[in-house]
């Protein structure tokens, strides 16, 4: 088993998930309502689970972790910026979504 392969897939498969359910509420095409907190929870399990990939510096001798470190950034800034300005909000979340491909196009090389 290839644990490095299956933290950045759970790494990635939970950042798209995020993205597709804040673009879906975004766009009208659903609405989540009184479970807003669901977005919430995927954002966090995103966090903890490309904190788990990227700590694969540590215990692997792929170089996949350097290319997800940087999604560090736009991830810590979004609670700060929060989803009043929704333009905004998608726009930075967006910017780690590079950072999740090239890391796991690395690890899986």
């Amino acid at each position: 088993m290839d644990w490095l392969r299956i933290w950045f897939d759970l790494a990635g498969g939970s950042f798209l998930a995020s993205a597709v359910l804040g673009l879906g509420v975004a766009l009208k095409w659903f609405q989540t309502g009184g479970f807003r907190w669901v977005h919430h929870a995927l954002f966090t399990v995103t966090c903890v689970l490309a904190a788990v990939a990227a700590s694969s510096l540590f215990w692997s001798s792929s170089p996949a972790g350097w290319f997800l470190l940087p999604a560090a950034v736009p991830l810590a800034a979004l609670p700060a910026v929060g989803s009043s300005n929704i333009t905004r909000h998608a726009a930075l979340a967006a910017a780690a979504a590079p950072f999740f491909l090239v890391s796991l196009l690395v690890a899986w090389r």
